[in-house]
């Protein structure tokens, strides 16, 4: 028989009576205490202004529930509740809140309870979104958290949009596109022409009824007769006047009278107030200088290649590439008013000179690549396209190609149209190979291809009419239409002329006509060429290469007089300039006008078109011991305003828009651009190839 043992029994006991719970979590003891799960709590990446909310999980970790105050150290975080209550054994979640601003920011929870302190670590980052803005019409661009970056989509079919060309209306998504209905432009009056544009929309002129043969009747449109005429205004002038006879209208018959006191003799100008008849002559106020509206500081010198803009205008903004200061170079950007927009640095500080300008970016050229900016208020760079990278014609694969200034042209949607030459480092006689390349606005290549064996050298120019046709001349000749190649990737060449005798590298398109060279005319689908009359007027005249202008069926170009006749050439300070205005139809000189006053050496910076069929000039001339700019407008062989820019600066380029004129200039070593308000007197023509270098840089007619 076993002995018992009093330690034994013991243990039987606990043993019956349950002692054992081994399903149970180890407690710390019959007081309370706790803990956390993790001592991190990173939000990650939050939108700036958002508030992120994420739990931190407290433990009880002994038998007795406690209650554990909260608070934060640091950072934009917050509490929902300061004191939470933890059953023994049990778990509760505390929330925290993260105020998200635009950086990194940090922080600590502080939880404590019974003597006993816990730390969690608080991390975020508050993300600033980017400004997404769709790259075009029915698509829609969200910024998206994770990437930093925006994302585009699609628009939903049916989704209002604003339709490309101003000639449509009500636009709608489809499948991606904006397509809107047709505008209507009929306001109903027989009195007025009635068109679209696409770029201005509805546009309205006055029906011209043809002039009655008497010079005191004026054609008149009534809406409900159509054209008739009527007696002109007494006093209304009917042929020649001076201060001393006039031929004036009386009850609509023309006689000759003594011209009366105080006769208007010369109309007002931005610059001068009107004349008048003062005892037979004619009696001016002095003229002013003009004053500017406003006159901003460049911060450099413009950069630009002969033939080239110096500023580009665009809707409400200017573009000027300028060179030096602390900036390095740089495109700048203002607004009509002359503040600045933006100023963004060209990568490596390399020089970039102005081509074009549209919606879809401004246009450069450095001596190895084509660049887009955004024309926007980023200005941020688009893409950059290398000339090398552009498919070289046969046999020209190891020359340097080239384009630039006349060789670029912006198409209707803002594809970039260039003529690229080929040639060796140190050719003189222009390129050895041509090829036109068409780049989508994107600057993906969209065609390209050599031109039928044709050599097009530097000395050339591109051009597009208002539907996007293009036009090549060469100096001297060919002129072609380049074309897509039926089936091809590349361009077919239609001849319109062989050759231009004496002919310079120019080219203006407008309407129906082409005017090459400043020596010819012809038709934009060929036909017979009609050559411009420059053996008639001045003696010893030496057409410009440009500018030109041209509008319905008028072509305006400039030239060099030499007033020598002994056959010897003039130096340069003895040259005159003259504007001559040509019949596109057959080449008749119907005006001409000297552009300097005699003995006054000058320059012609910039030409352009004016409303009422007069073009205006910005020049420099040499007047006495000092150089002068003005601002000249011309019209049917009369010089109607000639006003004096401020001082004596140094003009190197312009450009109009509206009724201002903006002058790149420097004045006493600081380049600045200043604009002149010349309303009412002018305001610059949009139709036809209205400035030098087409619209907007773009080397492309206007309807």
């Amino acid at each position: 028989m076993l002995r018992s043992h009093p330690w034994l029994l013991l243990l039987v006991a606990f043993v019956l009576a349950g002692g054992c719970r081994c399903d149970e979590p180890p407690v710390g003891g019959s007081r309370g205490d706790f803990d956390v799960e993790s001592r991190v709590l990173d939000f990650g990446r939050v939108l700036e202004g958002d508030t992120a909310r994420r739990p931190v999980t407290v433990v009880g970790t002994g038998r007795a529930s406690v209650t554990v105050s909260a608070s934060v150290r640091g950072g934009p975080f917050s509490l929902a509740e300061t004191e939470v209550s933890v059953p023994g054994a049990g778990s509760v979640s505390l929330e925290v809140l993260f105020a998200a601003g635009d950086v990194p920011a940090e922080g600590t929870l502080v939880l404590s309870a019974g003597g006993r302190t816990v730390e969690v670590a608080l991390r975020g980052e508050g993300v600033r979104p980017l400004a997404c803005v769709a790259s075009e019409p029915c698509r829609q661009s969200r910024f998206e958290l994770e990437t930093g970056g925006c994302v585009e989509s699609e628009s939903p079919d049916g989704a209002a949009c604003i339709p490309g060309s101003r000639c449509q209306e009500n636009g709608r998504c489809q499948a991606g596109a904006c397509v809107g209905s047709p505008r209507t432009c009929d306001d109903g009056n027989p009195c007025t022409r009635d068109a679209c544009s696409p770029e201005q929309g509805c546009i309205t002129s006055p029906v011209a009824c043809p002039a009655p043969g008497n010079p005191c009747r004026v054609g008149l449109c009534d809406r409900d007769q159509g054209c008739t005429d009527v007696a002109a205004a007494d006093l209304s002038v009917c042929g020649k006047v001076d201060c001393v006879t006039a031929r004036l209208c009386f009850s609509g018959t023309c006689r000759e009278v003594p011209t009366p006191e105080g006769f208007l003799c010369a109309p007002a100008t931005p610059c001068q107030g009107e004349g008048h008849c003062r005892t037979g002559e004619c009696v001016r106020p002095p003229v002013e200088e003009l004053t500017p509206a406003f006159a901003q500081e460049l911060g450099g010198e413009p950069s630009f290649s002969p033939g080239g803009p110096v500023l580009l205008t665009h809707g409400e903004a200017l573009y000027a590439s300028v060179c030096g200061g602390d900036a390095g170079c740089r495109l700048v950007s203002y607004t009509s008013e002359g503040f600045l927009r933006f100023e963004t640095l060209y990568p490596e500080g390399a020089a970039r000179v102005l081509l074009a300008v549209s919606d879809a970016g401004v246009v450069l050229h450095e001596p190895g690549a084509l660049e887009s900016y955004a024309s926007s208020v980023t200005g941020t760079p688009l893409w950059r396209v290398p000339l090398a990278s552009v498919e070289a014609p046969p046999g020209a694969e190891r020359l340097v190609p080239s384009t630039g200034a006349g060789r670029v042209a912006l198409g209707p949607e803002g594809e970039v149209v260039s003529l690229v030459s080929w040639a060796p480092p140190d050719a003189r006689d222009g390129g050895v190979g041509a090829a036109l390349v068409v780049l989508a606005p994107d600057g993906g290549v969209v065609r390209q291809g050599a031109l039928d064996g044709i050599r097009f050298a530097g000395d050339a120019r591109v051009a597009l009419d208002s539907r996007g046709e293009v036009f090549l001349f060469a100096a001297g000749g060919p002129l072609v239409r380049a074309s897509p190649e039926d089936g091809g990737t590349g361009f077919q060449s239609v001849p319109l002329l062989a050759e231009v005798p004496e002919s310079g590298a120019s080219l203006a398109v407008a309407g129906d006509w082409l005017f090459a060279g400043t020596r010819a005319f012809v038709g934009v689908d060929g036909g017979l060429p009609a050559l411009a009359q420059w053996d008639a007027g001045a003696t010893g005249v030496r057409p410009l290469d440009e500018p030109v202008l041209l509008l319905d069926d008028t072509g305006y170009a400039f030239a060099r007089t030499c007033p020598r006749t002994d056959g010897t050439a003039c130096a340069p300070a003895e040259e005159g300039m003259l504007l001559r205005a040509f019949d596109a139809r057959g080449g008749a000189a119907r005006w001409e006008v000297p552009l300097l006053p005699d003995e006054a050496p000058g320059v012609l910076h910039e030409a352009a078109l004016v409303q009422g069929g007069a073009v205006s000039t910005v020049t420099s001339m040499r007047l006495g011991a000092e150089t002068r700019a003005h601002l000249q407008v011309f019209a049917r062989g009369e010089r109607l305003m000639m006003c004096p820019l401020p001082g004596t600066p140094r003009v190197v380029g312009a450009t109009y828009a509206g009724h201002f004129v903006y002058v790149a200039l420097e004045r006493g070593g600081t380049w600045r651009l200043e604009a002149f308000d010349l309303e009412p007197f002018i305001t610059a023509e949009t139709r036809g190839w209205s400035q030098a270098s087409g619209v907007s840089g773009s080397r492309r007619a206007s309807p």
